[in-house]
Parts: C-alpha cells; sequence; structure tokens
C-alpha cells in the first residue's frame, strides 16, 4: 500500500467574471458570513477576493473566459440545513434539495455567478 501524500485541503479556488468583487463579497462574506482576508500584494493585482471561515477558505480568481461550474463544486458542512435554509431565503438565495446521500441532509446553492455550492448537515 502506498503512504497518502495528503495532509489536509488548504483552500478551495473558484472562478468569478471581472469586475465580480462586490458581488462575491455581498454573498460570501453578507449571506454566508465569511470574513475577507487580504490577498497577497504580488496577487491582488490580479482581481478576485478572498473569504475565510468556519475552517474554510475560497479563494476566487477573476477567469477571462468565466463559464459557471454547474457541475463540480465545493460542499459546505453546515450546522443546521433548515436554519441556513432560512436566511438565504431571506437573502433571496435559492435553495434545491439535493438526493438523499446516507448520514446527511443536503442541497444546492448557486453564487451571484452561477457557481454550484453544496451545502450539507450531518445528520
Amino acid at each position: 500500500m502506498i503512504d497518502c501524500l495528503i495532509e489536509g485541503l488548504d483552500h478551495v479556488q473558484m472562478a468569478m467574471p471581472a469586475g465580480g468583487e462586490d458581488r462575491a463579497r455581498a454573498f460570501y462574506a453578507g449571506v454566508l458570513g465569511l470574513a475577507e482576508v487580504p490577498k497577497p500584494a504580488d496577487l491582488a493585482a490580479r482581481g478576485g477576493c478572498w473569504f475565510e471561515g468556519g475552517g474554510v477558505s475560497i479563494h476566487l480568481g477573476v477567469d477571462a473566459d468565466f463559464r459557471p461550474a454547474s457541475k463540480a463544486h465545493p460542499a459546505f458542512l453546515v450546522r443546521d440545513l433548515e436554519a441556513t435554509r432560512m436566511r438565504l431565503a431571506a437573502a433571496g438565495v435559492a435553495f434545491a434539495n439535493g438526493k438523499p446521500i446516507d448520514g446527511y441532509e443536503r442541497g444546492d446553492i448557486a453564487d451571484p455567478f452561477g457557481n454550484r455550492i453544496e451545502l450539507m448537515q450531518r445528520l
């Protein structure tokens, strides 16, 4: 058996169109409650923004040929999926129930750019 070379996950990179930083902040910080963290100076000129919270780091980078990711996605764990649904609804974010997976309740949302995000609650 080969030893695993991976020891953890540092961040998830997602794409967004140029000029979408304010919409990203409104959603990732304002709705999801993540904190914006500064990008390193040598990367800041490229645009985009980074967020952290709840043990996750999300890097949103500008893609000149942006297309939303409708299949590939991050899956975030939440404590209370029903409370999360209510908070999302109050913010005007649509929630679609996911297909059952043993041990989880789950559903999907989209960020302001159409990128799929899965939300999961352990049962």
